[in-house]
């Protein structure tokens, strides 16, 4: 992310020597990106225009609307989520505006609308694509075709009917299960409050096997909590109370696409589920 926030700044800085009329007509000025704005904080830069590309006039404002998309930030939906969002509710503070790509908000919509409609929410209007400037004009692209080749390209959680929360099995029928499926992940969940009061989850993972083709544990687990964050509907019930819940998480990778099919609740002496993931390794599926 580092990264890319300088090449955002180096790439922006470039810009200045070419963009013309891209002011929204409003006198702006410089403030400091505010606490409350944690996914435009270590982005490269530390100061935006006010008024900002979304037309706020007041730092109130801003924070307001722009809280309502940390959720989807942290989804992972896209990896040009944050740019994009912050081009418009934080823009550096250059001396004229820099407007994300028609083909950057094409892309961040076609990953993260599906995200959005999970959650009941559509696209919203204020951010329609064709508002902004097409890529042979100066804005802020994608980054290049040779950062894309750079990174690994994963599975994505889909949207889908949380699976019902089992309690009661014995060792040899998590064993059938584990057969059916690709993956199991110890999930320990709970809740917490931000700075404004939002609900906001602690994902704790933990990798008890992995068999789908090159995935690594800790990229297995970045996936299992963006499905817990995509799926906010079974992520709240499986979190009633505030105190930290424990679950095995079993599921699919297919096609590219992450599916939970089962979840166990992992009590404290729970000796099934312990018993089941000790004798997979040495376990023959029929």
């Amino acid at each position: 992310m580092l990264l890319m926030a300088k090449i955002l700044v180096f790439a922006l800085s470039g810009f200045l020597r070419v963009v013309k009329g891209f002011d929204i007509g409003l006198s702006t000025k410089c403030v400091e990106i505010p606490e409350e704005m944690d996914m435009c904080h270590e982005i490269g830069y530390s100061e935006m225009r006010l008024p900002n590309l979304m037309g706020h006039t007041s730092m109130a404002e801003v924070i307001l609307k722009s809280t309502t998309w940390q959720h989807l930030v942290h989804t992972d939906c896209h990896p040009h989520m944050r740019t994009f969002l912050c081009s418009l509710f934080a823009p550096i503070c250059l001396d004229t505006f820099i407007h994300p790509c028609r083909s950057m908000c094409v892309g961040v919509r076609d990953s993260c609308a599906p995200v959005l409609a999970c959650h009941g929410h559509s696209w919203p209007d204020s951010l329609d694509c064709d508002r902004f400037p097409a890529d042979e004009d100066m804005c802020l692209a994608s980054l290049t075709k040779e950062y894309k080749y750079l990174h690994k390209v994963l599975p994505k959680p889909a949207c889908q009917t949380c699976p019902a929360v089992e309690e009661f099995f014995t060792h040899k029928r998590v064993l059938e299960v584990f057969c059916d499926n690709n993956f199991a992940v110890k999930v320990k969940l709970s809740k917490k409050r931000t700075l404004l009061g939002d609900q906001e989850y602690n994902i704790e993972c933990q990798v008890e096997f992995i068999t789908q083709g090159s995935l690594l544990p800790y990229e297995t687990q970045n996936m299992i909590q963006q499905w817990l964050l995509i799926n906010e509907n079974c992520t709240q019930k499986m979190t009633q109370t505030h105190r930290p819940m424990v679950y095995l998480l079993v599921g699919k990778v297919e096609e590219g696409i992450i599916l939970v099919n089962q979840v166990y609740r992992w009590q404290r002496r729970d000796s099934q589920l312990t018993l089941a993931t000790q004798k997979w390794r040495y376990h023959k599926c029929l």
